[in-house]
């Protein structure tokens, strides 16, 4: 894992997940492969594995850095800033 000068200040707790799945994709009729939570606002959306890759369009749109898997058993987190795991 990196260092990352954006993980101490994410909100604590972490915000509540807007969602189960990714509404972008059920707006564009399109499936998510993976979700991910902005570490931010708790933005759900898809991974760049996914059609129209939602999650990293957020962090495009809001300049939110930090997101976390949100699937099952996965805790990871990534900085898209520092392009690492963190």
């Amino acid at each position: 894992m990196s260092d990352c000068l954006h993980v101490p200040e994410l909100p604590r707790p972490e915000p509540v997940p807007q969602g189960l799945t990714c509404a972008d994709c059920e707006s564009a009729g399109t499936q998510p492969v993976q979700l991910r939570m902005c570490l931010a606002c708790g933005k759900v959306g898809c991974c760049d594995s996914s059609p129209l890759k939602h999650a990293t369009a957020h962090y495009e749109a809001t300049g939110h850095p930090v997101m976390r898997s949100h699937e099952p058993g996965e805790t990871w987190r990534w900085c898209y800033v520092d392009a690492a795991i963190v």
